[in-house]
């Protein structure tokens, strides 16, 4: 036997557990991998589907701004004009969808205001901070802030 006949068992062996391994890979992922992946581009065409699906938690700027005008005209200009209604208010589709009905609950400006507005180091250095226990050590925020436009009143 020639040298190069003698390690053809090894070989067919190497080739036989590569062959094993890639037809391992490709049946597991022909079972993971749902049937519309990649149909438009890297996503799971059903996605959508599922997305939608889902009920609706949240109203949006628009169905607020149709019947709150006045609030509309008091957010214009000031620091607070481009945050949703919702960010504060939570998610308001039940009274967009009953407002005589449903009322939402005024948030507690204590709690809510220095979610945003504590001070902390990693804040840009424009954005309005406040040490809550320096500032105003009892009282809501609404004493002395408009929540919509909330320079000192």
């Amino acid at each position: 036997m020639s040298g190069w006949l003698k390690d053809k068992g090894h070989l067919a062996r190497m080739a036989g557990l590569f062959a094993f391994g890639i037809t391992a890979f490709l049946v597991f992922r022909w079972l993971m991998v749902p049937a519309g992946f990649g149909l438009y581009g890297h996503y799971r065409a059903g996605a959508l589907d599922d997305a939608g699906a889902r009920p609706l938690h949240y109203a949006g700027r628009a169905a607020c701004e149709g019947c709150h005008t006045d609030i509309v005209e008091a957010r214009q200009g000031s620091r607070h004009a481009r945050i949703g209604c919702e960010a504060c208010h939570g998610p308001l589709i039940k009274h967009a969808q009953a407002p005589t009905e449903v009322k939402p609950t005024r948030p507690d400006g204590r709690v809510l205001c220095v979610r945003c507005h504590e001070t902390n180091p990693w804040k840009p250095k424009g954005f309005p901070q406040v040490k809550v226990a320096d500032h105003s050590d009892s009282g809501p925020c609404t004493a002395c802030h408009k929540p919509h436009a909330p320079k000192i009143s």
